[in-house]
């Protein structure tokens, strides 16, 4: 009688472990089916020695442009025109903007050669396989590669760089079907509060779009090279390291400038972000392509001096665009003076001899930007016209543009 008990004691244990067994089994089945599977979060590495990993490239869903819905579930997801704005411009231009990586051999002196690796954004230009991007992300670069599509690298020549407006062109060759090029828009008729979007690949993140609107035109930027950059424009979307050299993009879609720096304290987005307008690329691009450099126009004067009338002429180069056409700078008389015991000659400009610009191609001239503005316009050869103060008189000279040495 006690087996009998002891064996079934034993048999209803074993039976009610597997039973639990097979409870705990059906739960956790159920609480798997009901919670999303993540991927692993991003590891960044070292900003400053290496660049970010990226996450994995995978395909984004599509989006009808005309239907206003998705099904999920059996149920209707309605978007507002809001957000449906938003998914038609990613859904249109996402395939157009590259990745770029980038490695350079670095002499460390007593650690030996270290290779530096970067990263940065870059859009297709044509299905000839030009790519544009910032100068500064592929500035001494040994090697370039461009990531186009779904994960797809290749190598990428450097055409043409254009260090003063922060431009470069590289270009791979590559079946022109993988290629997607974006349309080039019009930032002259931008307005400040339109809203605006940004792709590209902040921190390895692929094709990262933020949303924000213009905060200002017009503003003037310092490229490395030390010189300005003009008409830049100032937007608030969000940009980090690894946006330089994405699109800028307009609510259809059309590239309207390209992210290129920010302001910021920390390096981290502060919503001041600056982007090089689509007039600016369009004039500089076509002669990456052709002549591997921008041929900047040169008036051939070296100094200006502000005058009440206009920008004064202090020095013209022998032999340039501005002797040629016959304008004067200052002149130098000498004049002693004394130092203590000893009697010093030094010069005496004499700003009377001087030419004074009042006008360029019938625009006043009250700055040297305003000269600046309408000659960066033009291309070396071409012939601007001057209104020039000289002597109490005014006169008119054409003046053809040389190429800045």
């Amino acid at each position: 009688m006690k087996l009998n008990v002891l064996i079934c004691f034993v048999a209803g244990a074993i039976g009610g472990v597997f039973v639990m067994a097979l409870t705990q089994q059906w739960l956790d089945q159920s609480a798997s089916a009901q919670q999303p599977t993540y991927a692993q979060s991003p590891q960044f590495a070292d900003p400053v020695l290496s660049t970010p990993r990226p996450l994995e490239n995978r395909r984004q869903p599509a989006f009808s442009r005309t239907d206003n819905a998705r099904q999920t579930g059996g149920s209707a997801r309605q978007f507002s025109p809001d957000e449906m704005t938003n998914i038609s411009v990613y859904d249109k231009c996402q395939t157009s903007v590259v990745n770029i990586d980038t490695k350079t051999s670095v002499n460390l002196r007593w650690l030996g050669t270290h290779e530096k690796e970067g990263s940065g954004s870059g859009w297709v230009l044509d299905k000839q396989g030009h790519i544009v991007t910032n100068y500064h992300v592929v500035q001494d670069s040994d090697i370039v590669n461009v990531t186009v599509g779904e994960g797809e690298s290749f190598p990428a020549e450097v055409v043409g760089v254009d260090q003063r407006n922060d431009i470069a062109v590289l270009k791979v060759s590559i079946d022109p079907a993988l290629l997607s090029p974006v349309t080039l828009g019009e930032s002259d008729t931008l307005r400040v509060g339109q809203k605006i979007f940004a792709i590209g690949n902040p921190f390895g993140l692929n094709r990262t779009m933020t949303v924000g609107i213009i905060s200002s035109l017009n503003r003037s930027l310092d490229s490395q090279s030390g010189q300005q950059i003009r008409n830049v424009i100032q937007i608030d979307a969000a940009l980090n390291q690894g946006n330089s050299g994405g699109p800028l993009l307009d609510s259809e879609g059309k590239l309207v400038g390209m992210n290129t720096a920010i302001a910021t304290l920390n390096g981290g987005n502060s919503g001041v972000g600056f982007a090089v307008p689509a007039r600016t690329i369009k004039r500089v691009v076509p002669q990456l392509i052709q002549f591997g450099k921008f041929r900047s126009p040169w008036l051939g004067v070296d100094y200006f001096w502000k005058s009440s009338r206009g920008i004064g002429i202090a020095k013209v180069v022998p032999g340039g665009p501005a002797f040629n056409a016959g304008l004067k700078g200052l002149k130098a008389e000498r004049q002693v003076i004394v130092l203590g015991n000893q009697r010093v000659v030094v010069p005496k400009w004499i700003k009377e001899s001087a030419d004074v610009v009042i006008s360029i191609n019938n625009k006043p001239v009250n700055s040297l930007d305003d000269l600046q503005i309408v000659v960066e316009e033009k291309n070396p050869g071409d012939n601007v016209d001057l209104e020039v103060l000289r002597e109490g008189q005014i006169i008119r000279v054409t003046l053809q543009l040389g190429e800045e040495r």
